[in-house]
């Protein structure tokens, strides 16, 4: 349950700040920016970690929060198929949900945030991450 009103909280902060809005004034990523990823629940963060490299976004992820200028921080959720979907659908994939937001340690300022819902994953939260990590790479300048 804390984790749904988490993904709710930051949703709602997506549809104000997310790649289709577009980056405010001052509130960019540079390239080569130091980024540290927290950790998550259910071990999200190695996931999103994978999918910033896959995707080659144009940061470099820290290990000490010291030493980065931003960090991301997020939730992800993971709901099995229940019989109904297997039975019915013939549909054995999970459904997904992560969100991240970014902020500028220095200045506090959350500089980008996006949520993802995925009906049927393929993947389970390699996807949802992927799909974080690609719209990250689009409010990196």
């Amino acid at each position: 349950m804390r984790i749904k009103l988490a993904v709710i909280s930051v949703m709602t902060l997506a549809l104000g700040a997310s790649s289709q809005a577009g980056p405010k004034s001052g509130a960019r990523i540079p390239k080569g920016a130091k980024v540290f990823v927290a950790p998550m629940p259910d071990g999200f963060d190695n996931y999103l970690k994978a999918a910033i490299d896959k995707k080659k976004v144009p940061v470099v992820v820290v290990t000490d929060k010291s030493t980065a200028q931003y960090q991301i921080t997020g939730a992800s959720e993971t709901q099995k198929a229940g019989v109904a979907k297997k039975v019915l659908a013939w549909d054995w994939r999970s459904t997904e949900e992560a969100s991240i937001q970014v902020a500028n340690l220095e200045s506090g300022e959350v500089v980008f945030a996006y949520a993802v819902h995925l009906q049927s994953s393929n993947h389970g939260k390699q996807s949802s991450a992927e799909a974080c990590a690609k719209h990250l790479k689009g409010q990196v300048f």
